[in-house]
């Protein structure tokens, strides 16, 4: 394993695809609960993503910390409603499913201004409160928020970032644009730049497929924390409609493709506490292939 300040890992350990048509785990059998603690046997850092789906209760994030060991890290991927995606009704608590307002009854999917403002401002209080077992034993790295392509950067959108940090003024929190728009003009990149550095939010450094037109901007915003995220290079299935969340990010890198970030996350470790490296990969084993294969060459260039 690399020590701090560069961590590296993966986005998911549970991906059925990983689960079950490889034997990276020992076995097939193996509980949720072994399987978490033989990935932290593995890798120091993970990103739990089954949050974005049904928000964590707080006996969920102290499984999380009591099944890992100490020092271990793991990011938290935002609940869907917070960052402006759709949810499913049945993800939602009882009471704030209750606050659905009438005309949006029925619906299949849920967005955060079907609700009254009151229930979205009790949402994000719950899950801070959710995630605290988990801060508690010092094991939390940050809060993922990954924002959709329609949330481009215009005023109302950088106002919503000032308010997360209004809601969560002390949380570790990475924001993540999947709109090109935030990042791509040099005029973009330096008012958003300036806004993350203002509210303290670490810029999510990805590296995307080309069609998905996102750069990589390697900067940083938060002297806490630098986050990459590797979603692969598949062009073919990162739009493709009827793709599963495994098979879109069917991609494994190459070495040298990993090798060319190497001084790019040094570049990273250089201004900031420390730096996760996530793969996000995570279809079968090419994740947890490409993690490791990080780390060996992190450990060779130092």
């Amino acid at each position: 394993m690399t020590p701090p300040p560069i961590l590296v890992g993966t986005c998911s350990w549970t991906d059925r695809t990983l689960v079950n048509e490889t034997d990276w785990y020992p076995k097939k059998s193996m509980s949720a609960a072994e399987r978490l603690k033989f990935y932290a046997s593995q890798f120091p850092i993970a990103e739990a993503d089954s949050t974005y789906y049904f928000p964590p209760s707080p006996d969920l994030a102290r499984g999380w910390a009591d099944r890992t060991p100490d020092g271990f890290t793991m990011n938290v991927k935002a609940y869907s409603l917070l960052t402006g995606h759709p949810a499913r009704p049945d993800s939602l608590w009882p009471d704030i499913r209750g606050a659905i307002r009438p005309e949006f009854a029925g619906k299949r999917n849920v967005y955060s201004s079907h609700l009254d403002p009151d229930a979205v401002e009790e949402a994000w209080r719950r899950f801070e409160l959710a995630l605290r077992p988990l801060r508690t034993a010092g094991k939390l790295g940050a809060v993922l928020l990954q924002y959709p392509e329609w949330f481009t950067a215009r005023k109302a959108n950088r106002e919503e970032l000032a308010a997360v940090r209004r809601r969560w003024p002390d949380m570790p929190v990475c924001v993540e644009f999947r709109s090109p728009a935030w990042l791509t003009t040099p005029a973009d990149r330096d008012r958003t730049l300036r806004t993350l550095t203002d509210l303290d939010l670490a810029l999510v450094v990805v590296d995307a497929p080309n069609v998905a037109k996102l750069p990589a901007v390697v900067e940083v915003t938060d002297p806490d924390l630098a986050v990459i995220r590797f979603h692969g290079r598949n062009d073919e299935t990162w739009k493709k409609p009827g793709t599963t969340a495994a098979e879109r990010f069917d991609y494994l890198y190459s070495r040298p493709q990993l090798r060319a970030w190497v001084p790019k996350i040094e570049q990273l470790a250089d201004q900031a506490s420390t730096v996760h490296a996530l793969m996000n990969n995570c279809y079968r084993d090419y994740g947890v292939r490409n993690a490791a294969d990080l780390i060996s060459l992190l450990v060779d260039s130092g």
